[in-house]
């Protein structure tokens, strides 16, 4: 079967060509976004397959990943070895490929600048790339790599896990926005009853999630950590759900109100759920998997356990934040510069369908480009060192590679990055009062 010109020329053409005929007209900047973050789901997928209990075999195949199959130190194996090691070089890999556009694409304005050429096209060659630096990661000697990526990836996932909540936060006031809107044009009390019931979820949610917390992570008398992170969290989420509905700030926000709160507060517990997890101590942490320690062997008929609870939802809250960096278009200004992007106009205008029919996508960014190519890339490559860490369960390897700990640094890393969200939030709340000479639409 031959290849027709038309279609060979996509492989180095532009986003349009990747609309099949059964796709709706859209625009090419979102193409090109999606595109890219097919690439990082890919590799997550591929990431995640490598942790899969018996593929292990075939990866100790590969000698720089682990030097030997029997157990040393009286600690973990190549069988336990080989999976985490193959994941820290996909997301390597990834994060590589998506730092090179980060440097390529610094200060592109429009579409006439030769460089959105290559953002928009040539994707067959972007993927030979991404194979390439694949492979070649693979080659990287453990030892020094495996400890000095860890701590570029906790970098790495404390900002993603930032970026994540300010995409909530902006998830959640389109969400208040639209229902409050629509309540106004009609129906007023179905739309807020609806409201009122899915705040009240969020919030029964947050409450089961605490509950459960000191339940579980509070059994001994010597959890003062765990309690004092529960305690504080919920403290400073009771706060901001005051905040967003005093008078004054109802007054300079109208749309804000407890929907917003009761969604932040579900997922500052999950990051205080999430922190916890990585707590080293056994009798505080009873999601502490077997690998994440120095004293107890893992025999080479044991398959590991990568997956704990708290892996599996940041997982969901990742793919979501990922495709929704992709997709987004938000009414909120400060969302917008914070992001980089360009506000939402609800313009929709532009080519439709080429002769004949065919659905193509369109260029929208002839004037200027609708969102910074390199911090897209930028977040991309954080989204990279997010999954390395949250596959992972942010177990620290030891220096010999052979064992694995779970490190007070990465309990640290996840609480901080909760504070930090929610003093983010509560900004947003009262900078129209501290800034009243600004204009926050």
């Amino acid at each position: 079967m031959r290849l027709q010109p038309g279609k060979a020329s996509c492989l180095c053409g532009t986003a349009p060509c990747l609309l099949c005929g059964c796709c709706p007209s859209t625009k090419n900047s979102t193409v090109t976004r999606l595109v890219f973050s097919f690439f990082l789901l890919l590799g997550t997928l591929v990431a995640c397959i490598m942790i899969i209990p018996g593929v292990e075999a075939g990866l100790k195949k590969v000698p720089l990943l682990c030097s030997s199959s029997t157990t040393i130190h009286g600690s973990l194996n190549c069988d336990v070895m080989v999976g985490h090691q193959a994941v820290y070089r996909m997301c390597f890999a990834l994060a590589a490929f998506f730092f090179l556009f980060v440097i390529l694409m610094i200060c592109v304005r429009s579409s006439r600048d030769p460089r959105a050429a290559v953002q928009n096209g040539f994707w067959f060659f972007k993927f030979l790339i991404l194979v390439g630096i694949t492979v070649g990661a693979f080659y990287i000697p453990s030892g020094t790599f495996t400890i000095v990526w860890y701590y570029f990836g906790m970098v790495g996932g404390f900002l993603f896990i930032l970026v994540q909540l300010i995409l909530i936060i902006d998830l959640a006031h389109s969400w208040s926005q639209s229902w409050l809107l629509r309540a106004e044009d009609g129906n007023t009390k179905c739309w807020y009853a609806a409201l009122v019931i899915c705040t009240f979820l969020l919030y029964a949610a947050s409450i089961i999630a605490i509950v459960f917390m000191y339940i579980y992570y509070t059994k001994s008398n010597e959890c003062v950590h765990n309690k004092v992170f529960i305690s504080l969290n919920l403290i400073f989420c009771v706060i901001i759900s005051i905040v967003s509905i005093l008078p004054k700030v109802q007054d300079a926000q109208p749309h804000s109100g407890l929907l917003q709160a009761s969604i932040i507060t579900l997922y500052t517990m999950y990051v205080t759920w999430s922190a916890m997890a990585n707590v080293p101590e056994q009798n505080c942490n009873p999601t502490l998997l077997a690998i994440a320690t120095n004293t107890t062997s893992a025999s080479s008929s044991t398959s590991a356990q990568w997956w704990d609870a708290p892996s599996i939802v940041g997982l969901a809250i990742y793919i979501i934040c990922t495709l929704f960096i992709s997709l987004r278009s938000s009414n909120n200004q400060q969302v917008n510069k914070l992001m980089l992007t360009e506000e939402s106009s609800g313009d929709m205008s532009g080519p439709t369908m080429e002769d004949g029919g065919v659905y193509r996508a369109y260029d929208n960014e002839e004037d200027s480009v609708s969102y910074s190519y390199s911090f897209f890339h930028f977040c991309l490559v954080l989204a990279s060192l997010y999954i390395m860490m949250t596959l992972t369960n942010w177990y620290l390897p030891g220096y010999d590679g052979s064992y694995l700990t779970s490190p007070w640094s990465a309990v640290w890393v996840k609480i901080s990055s909760s504070w930090v969200g929610l003093l983010l939030y509560l900004w947003t709340l009262v900078a129209p009062l501290i800034l009243s000479d600004r204009e926050f639409n």
